[in-house]
């Protein structure tokens, strides 16, 4: 993430505050980089400074939420249920991949309020392991919508989890970290202690533009339409399928691909557009600059909270993992009730005390 404060109009891979991407990098030092050819310098000091505020806000809240609902969903899946599905697999891998990407934001966050403190070593890899969960997690998602949609028009299987669904997980996580190469080669702290992106010159505009098509295409456009054409075929299987109850199923798909719309569709739409920008350089305005800086931290934001919901979408809706919390609660219920109870009798006394079930010699 980064955030500077100046950026030339000219070259439209503008570095912008507080972004992961690497694209905006134009304007780091440069003794090589002829600036002459620029009418105008585009001062960005009040994105700079929605940038302190709101990223620390909203990255704060984001983990939170997301690291209590990741790890009841690890907790449950790893310690309490044993015999897993295909479905839970992903699910555990979702989660922890949700958990390590969440374990992200608080260096982000003091990144956009006081610069990275930490030193290159630790921007390269916090970079990198933000790009191995957040393209896993898609990853992740697109495998649960393909194993819903083979339970629902196929012949389930009775068998659990086996090797070939730790294989596909492995492949996920082995695509992820392959995609995570720039940032470990090109991710650096910048004269202005900023964690960015810096690409050598003569790599050019072609290469930045090329990662980032491949970040959209493995991160968001091939998730997409695998959970769109099998939910989609789901859904149609469903309403076929007499005597059932198809409200719920139906409502809980929908809701499944709404909100990865909304929350991953406008960040996509924008890193894109910068893609774009950083080949052809359309934007030479400067206040139009400022509003894309702006979009994508907004946009990025609502996407990382996609890590918030994706407990509930996917674990605490189903019915036999509410059962387990059922379980664990009570369990973990009885065991304060018991604690209690031998709290509350007195060692110190010599007179006669209440026998009670919960304690015993």
């Amino acid at each position: 993430m980064k955030l500077c404060c100046t950026e030339t109009l000219g070259a439209m891979a503008l570095e912008q505050n507080q972004s992961l991407e690497y694209y905006y990098e134009e304007n780091e030092v440069n003794d090589t980089y002829d600036y002459s050819q620029y009418e105008a310098v585009c001062i960005k000091e009040e994105v700079r400074q929605f940038a302190k505020v709101f990223l620390p806000a909203f990255l704060t809240i984001a983990f939170v939420i997301g690291l209590a609902g990741n790890s009841i969903v690890v907790a449950i899946y790893a310690y309490y249920k044993k015999q897993r599905t295909k479905t839970d697999v992903y699910i555990l891998n979702l989660a922890v991949a949700d958990l390590l990407l969440l374990v992200t934001l608080p260096f982000w966050a003091v990144n956009a309020v006081h610069g990275w403190i930490l030193g290159k070593m630790m921007c390269k890899v916090t970079s990198a392991l933000y790009t191995v969960n957040f393209v896993s997690g898609m990853q992740f998602l697109a495998c649960i919508s393909i194993d819903r949609y083979w339970a629902i028009t196929k012949a389930p299987s009775q068998s659990g989890a086996g090797r070939p669904c730790w294989v596909i997980c492995c492949c996920v996580w082995m695509a992820a970290i392959l995609l995570s190469i720039p940032q470990l080669v090109f991710y650096t702290v910048n004269h202005d202690a900023k964690c960015t992106p810096i690409f050598p010159h003569h790599l050019g505009t072609s290469l930045k533009a090329s990662v980032q098509m491949l970040e959209i295409g493995i991160g968001f456009v091939i998730p997409f339409l695998i959970m769109g054409v099998c939910y989609a075929i789901t859904a149609r299987t469903l309403i076929r399928m007499p005597n059932i109850k198809k409200s719920r199923p139906l409502k809980v798909l929908l809701t499944v691909v709404v909100v990865f719309i909304v929350t991953q569709l406008p960040y996509n739409i924008v890193k894109f557009c910068q893609a774009i920008d950083a080949i052809y350089l359309l934007i030479t305005n400067c206040d139009m600059s400022k509003r894309m800086d702006v979009a994508i931290q907004v946009t990025e934001s609502i996407a990382l909270f996609h890590s918030c919901l994706n407990p509930v979408l996917y674990a605490f809706m189903g019915a036999s993992f509410k059962n387990y919390i059922m379980k664990v609660a009570k369990k973990y219920g009885s065991w304060r009730r018991q604690r209690q109870n031998v709290e509350e009798i007195p060692f110190d006394s010599e007179g006669p005390t209440e026998p009670t079930s919960s304690f015993t010699i």
